[in-house]
């Protein structure tokens, strides 16, 4: 196929789910690991489609939504000084800290602005050399690439005033941690196909082998997700557990090399705390201590900050996949996309604000509610 838009074929859907129903014995368990194909499936149907012995379980994979409730604080606590300008994506602008956000922040006089890349945040820290510039750099290995580069770039020009909060999550680690809980149910993920076309595969195969789970790496269009699918089922099946390459127009094996020497020169693997999960080892990046004058939790001092979670809101047992967000009671009640009370219900790629988008309340679908792939 040779356009996007052939990724949503409904013939072939047709033929991909009459496959996947021919192949299916029991019941299996699938987590999409990717926020973005939580949306994919929920916006189309796909889990709808499904023959019932397959169950997808929304994981982790929704970069705003595992941003944990301190570092939100952190960056709260830095826009609101009066000679910092914070940069960020839009997406954090309305994630909820523990008592305001960062939309707030800047309707009570904070200069927080929305840029598109963390480069636009290096050239207001140039315009700007008496204001500190700081930019809210989270993510999975996807967008830690573009803002290792920054940092790097920052030092090479010599541009002081410049600093990253920082917030960067791995997915291996992820996977392990969800594995290893005594309430996992798991038997199969989909891999997120962005993330490996910077990590590559690597690290993949010592966790199919260890948990015996067949672990495929995915895109996120339609007919991504139900190949992806496919061919989980059938290794299923087979008691199988390999990786296996389901998105090779954008995926090789080793990945992105230059991307992956940017990491290793500005970052450093460490511990991270996860929003409603706790603290993964090794999941997560910091700067390394060549570049630590560019970190702005040293810079500010604000690494004692402590936080708790809202009793009411469920988001991390939704990203463990424990439950479906329909089943926490304050859903599209108490929390909604305009009163959120976690990221879940805020991000684009959020399961709970997709599950509230597409009107997945718990209730019977309707055949053409079912079935808006074909």
């Amino acid at each position: 196929m040779k356009y996007l838009d052939e990724f949503q074929n409904p013939d072939f859907a047709r033929r991909l789910l009459d496959d996947i129903r021919s192949t299916v014995t029991r019941p299996w368990a699938l987590m999409e690991v990717c926020g973005g194909q939580t949306h994919t499936i929920i916006r189309h149907g796909i889990d709808q489609l499904l023959p019932d012995e397959v169950e997808l379980i929304h994981g982790p994979g929704c970069p705003v939504c595992v941003t944990p409730l301190e570092v939100i604080d952190k960056a709260l606590e830095i826009a609101s000084r009066p000679d910092v300008i914070f940069c960020s994506f839009g997406d954090m602008l309305r994630v909820p800290g523990s008592d305001r956000d960062l939309f707030q922040v800047r309707s009570r006089g904070g200069d927080v602005r929305v840029v598109y890349s963390p480069l636009d945040a290096l050239k207001i820290a140039q315009q700007n050399p008496d204001r500190e510039v700081v930019f809210f750099g989270i993510g999975f290995e996807t967008t830690a690439p573009p803002n290792a580069m920054t940092v790097h770039q920052a030092r090479k020009l010599g541009i002081p005033n410049f600093s990253l909060l920082v917030s960067h999550v791995r997915v291996p680690p992820a996977i392990e941690a969800i594995m290893t809980s005594p309430s996992c149910r798991v038997q199969a993920f989909l891999a997120a196909g962005h993330v490996c076309s910077v990590m590559g595969m690597g690290e993949y195969p010592e966790l199919a082998d260890r948990f015996r789970v067949p672990i495929v790496v995915t895109g996120f269009e339609p007919l991504d997700i139900l190949e992806g699918i496919r061919r989980t089922v059938r290794q299923l099946e087979r008691g199988e557990h390999t990786v296996d390459n389901a998105y090779p127009r954008a995926v090789r094996s080793e990945g992105n090399p230059a991307a992956q020497a940017m990491l290793a020169d500005v970052f450093e693997v460490t511990d991270r705390s996860w929003r409603g999960i706790g603290t993964i080892p090794a999941s997560g990046w910091r700067l390394s201590e060549r570049y630590r004058d560019y970190d702005a939790e040293h810079r500010f001092s604000v690494g004692g900050i402590t936080t708790k979670e809202p009793a009411a809101c469920r988001s991390g047992e939704v990203l463990q996949g424990l439950i479906k967000p329909h089943e926490c009671a304050a859903f599209g009640t108490v929390c909604t996309p305009r009163t959120p009370l976690g990221a879940t219900m805020v991000s684009s790629e959020g399961a709970c604000a997709a599950y509230y988008l597409y009107r997945r309340l718990g209730t019977t679908p309707t055949p053409q509610e079912a079935s808006p792939v074909v």
